[in-house]
């Protein structure tokens, strides 16, 4: 019973100190997907209809990230997002992870995406996908909490490798 009481004593004074260190944060983001490369080969068959994005078709998509910061340098979030390939549209949910290694007014930042998307292509009802997005880019800092940034990177998802060039604002 003593150690049940001195781990939640302790739990709660971590989580004391740690409230001071973590503060709510909110992104909105924009980005070019330019298409690079399918990144499966397919044996066609008889209901084969092409590949996920069987143009080749660049994107656009818009993000909303809600999220927590530590310590000004990690941010946490979970994101929605619009897709639209060239008239293929689409949503996506995703976490989101971004270091800023210096608290400067300019830093580098590191970024990575994890989730789903599904678009409404040429199969019925469309298609869902894995996505990974790795990026960098650079984080400016206009006021206490507000930064705006430009990143890209490699985004892998719908059968393609494309590289997302994305701007946005962090607040």
């Amino acid at each position: 019973m003593k150690k049940a009481i001195l781990v939640i004593v302790f739990l709660i004074i971590v989580c004391i100190s740690g409230y001071s260190q973590v503060q709510y944060s909110r992104k909105i983001e924009s980005g070019y997907l330019k298409f690079l490369a399918t990144t499966v080969r397919v044996d066609p068959g008889p209901t084969w209809k092409g590949y996920n994005l069987d143009k080749k078709q660049n994107g656009l998509d818009i993000n909303l990230v809600n999220g927590i910061k530590f310590n000004d340098k990690l941010f946490l979030g979970l994101g929605l997002g619009y897709l639209n390939f060239e008239g293929i549209h689409g949503f996506s949910l995703f976490s989101d992870f971004e270091y800023l290694p210096l608290k400067t007014k300019l830093t580098p930042l590191l970024n990575l995406k994890i989730g789903y998307n599904h678009i409404w292509n040429q199969y019925e009802n469309g298609k869902g996908s894995a996505s990974v997005e790795l990026a960098t880019g650079f984080a400016y800092k206009l006021k206490e909490n507000l930064i705006t940034y430009l990143q890209f990177g490699f985004l892998m998802t719908q059968q393609s490798l494309l590289i997302p060039i994305r701007i946005g604002v962090k607040f």
